[in-house]
């Protein structure tokens, strides 16, 4: 096979991490194994997730998602912001629209630099996330520990274009908690797709710090999508109020789920790290 040889801009949103690959005009399509070692931080570029832009008839363009253990996923908020960046820089435009797995969402740049974009309504219905059995999505069936003094129970669970479940705690966890605790519950019979795991304090009405697992890629920096489920969760248990900050381990995102429409709005910074070529 010949080797391919594609442009690609090393990117963060508020550290969590990306290989954003130009497939605009040349097909990409990558085997988990060319995934795992892309994104490998000893051997390869180094990531939290690879993304592909490829050409779309709904939108500028089309952003696909794989995550360091190389398989594909719907969406990544924080990549969404990335991409949104690149193609508002392009052609200097304030607005783009980027088609996903998890669906259609529109970018805007503000004028501080940080990039919001549209998350759409979050589906909170049992077989949206989606879980293996019908319950109530505000506080599921689910404990951490044992059954008589559990460490953690009855999380939120929200698809944000993605599944996850959001743990309500009176601290921040240590790495060793969120990486045992995150790989367990990742993996739970209850979520056939499996899910990303949230672990919020809620510190005020507008002020969540917010540590995450994510499926297939681990312990990160940054969830985007993870903080748009943490705010949501917590309005749905009447913890906070509809807007808030959120505090992750790379920054900081500000997310407001709207009352009139029920969308949920993203706003962070971007950075670029560096721009090379990635050969297949």
């Amino acid at each position: 096979m010949t080797p391919i040889s594609l442009p690609f801009v090393k990117m963060n949103g508020a550290g969590n991490d990306f290989v954003v690959v130009n497939a605009l005009e040349q097909p990409f399509a990558p085997t988990p194994d060319q995934v795992r070692a892309i994104c490998d931080r000893q051997t390869g570029q180094g990531c939290d997730q690879l993304i592909a832009l490829e050409p779309s008839d709904t939108a500028d363009a089309f952003m696909r998602v794989w995550n360091a253990d190389g398989g594909a996923v719907q969406t990544c908020g924080n990549a969404l912001r990335c991409v949104g960046w690149i193609l508002m820089m392009s052609d200097q435009r304030q607005s783009a629209t980027i088609d996903t797995l998890g669906g259609l969402t529109t970018a805007r740049l503000q004028q501080d630099g940080a990039i919001t974009v549209d998350m759409g309504e979050p589906r909170l219905a049992w077989d949206q996330i989606p879980l293996a059995e019908e319950m109530d999505t505000r506080g599921i069936e689910l404990q951490v520990g044992p059954i008589d003094a559990p460490v953690l129970h009855t999380p939120g669970a929200v698809s944000m274009g993605n599944p996850h479940v959001v743990f309500f705690m009176d601290h921040a966890p240590d790495d060793g908690f969120v990486r045992g605790t995150g790989s367990l519950v990742e993996h739970h019979p209850l979520f056939p797709e499996g899910v990303n795991v949230g672990f919020a304090h809620v510190i005020d009405r507008d002020h969540i710090r917010l540590r995450v697992w994510e499926r297939g890629a681990g312990l990160t920096r940054a969830c985007g999508t993870g903080a748009c489920a943490a705010l949501v969760a917590a309005v749905r248990r009447c913890l906070t109020d509809r807007h808030a900050a959120i505090d992750v381990d790379g920054g900081r995102l500000r997310i407001e789920w709207k009352e009139d429409t029920g969308h949920v709005l993203m706003t962070g910074p971007v950075e670029i790290e560096r721009t090379g070529m990635l050969t297949l």
